[in-house]
């Protein structure tokens, strides 16, 4: 990790709090607005401001990613997070499946499994076997991600790894990172801003590329590497808030429906 310097100001718990308000202001602004529109849809009847708010969301998963590599060095126990991973991630299924599931079907899963692969990929990585065995492994770990359709797929476990890896090298770091993210949008916004360009699409593509700058930022200049006053409490509130919001969404369509 960089030394600290001036700018590392923000300790680990406030940066999630952080993330919390970015990711349920965007949600609920999301969940408001979808009505029988996709989930990946451009919400291009929303006001500007509305969009932006959605938009901004996508600040929240680099910076999961990069509390589950920063906790696979700090944590006494990994078994105990592996644990704690998978099941939250069984419980957020439910109002997740509840939210999603007439759009995406019973294969997608929640954001916490693709946190649970990169967590296995850095054991992996981590342990005593061979070398090649390690990579057979981290890649069988993001393959499991992909499998089950976790949220960001495979891109979870690829930058969770890369992020742990290259933890003292800032630069490598940065590189793995950006690269990463470069490939999700050129996958993801590329061909549709060639095919079907319009300005909300270029609005979106440029906003995710914003976000994903943010986190970095969030991530590496502004982390003190510092606990919060309150880290239990910090800790159990993140775990439970992920499937409360969910079960929010689920409440508030229910209400929008009626």
């Amino acid at each position: 990790m960089e030394k600290t310097g001036r700018f590392k100001v923000i300790n680990r718990d406030a940066i999630k709090y952080i993330i919390i308000f970015f990711m349920l202001t965007g949600h609920i602004m999301a969940w408001l607005s979808i009505g029988d529109t996709p989930p990946d849809g451009l919400f291009a009847d929303c006001p500007l401001w509305q969009r932006i708010f959605i938009e901004l969301s996508l600040i929240t998963p680099p910076v999961m990613f990069f509390f589950v590599a920063d906790g696979f060095k700090y944590t006494r126990s990994r078994k105990k997070y592996a644990m704690r991973l998978l099941i939250f991630g069984c419980i957020t299924q439910v109002p997740f499946y509840l939210l999603w599931f007439e759009f995406y079907g019973w294969w997608q899963t929640n954001v916490m499994f693709g946190l649970l692969f990169g967590l296995l990929a850095l054991c992996a990585w981590e342990s005593r076997f061979k070398l090649w065995q390690r990579i057979a492994l981290v890649i069988l770990c993001c393959l499991g991600s992909l499998a089950i359709m976790t949220e960001w797929m495979l891109f979870g476990p690829v930058i969770i790894f890369g992020l742990h890896v290259f933890r003292e090298k800032p630069k490598a770091r940065a590189i793995w990172y950006f690269s990463a993210w470069a490939v999700y949008l050129a996958v993801s916004s590329v061909p549709s801003l060639i095919t079907d360009f319009t300005p909300i699409r270029l609005e979106v593509t440029l906003v995710h590329i914003f976000d994903f700058i943010a986190a970095y930022l969030l991530m590496t200049v502004f982390y003190s590497g510092k606990k919060g006053h309150f880290p239990k409490f910090s800790k159990w509130f993140f775990y439970i808030f992920y499937p409360a919001h969910i079960l929010l969404a689920v409440i508030l369509r229910l209400i929008m429906k009626k």
